[in-house]
């Protein structure tokens, strides 16, 4: 196992899941919201087409579904 925070709150993963997977196993849908109409975003393709999952780690903005779950991450809503 594996920990990391998503706005503050420490998130547990499986080793090699991505920061998505482990999101949503752990009850966490919204991941951010629309700039537009501010409706909310989260996993939509899971495989780094489609952009909604986009959320800051450690600072840069990407795909919640292509980054590896690793200890001492630090995620943003997007």
């Amino acid at each position: 196992m594996v920990c990391f925070r998503f706005e503050g709150a420490e998130v547990k993963a499986v080793a090699g899941q991505s920061v998505g997977v482990a999101l949503w196993a752990a009850g966490i849908r919204t991941l951010g919201r629309n700039p537009c109409d501010g409706t909310p975003r989260g996993m939509h393709c899971a495989m780094g087409s489609c952009q909604e999952c986009v959320v800051v780690i450690d600072g840069a903005r990407i795909e919640a579904c292509r980054v590896v779950a690793r200890d001492g991450l630090v995620v943003t809503a997007g």
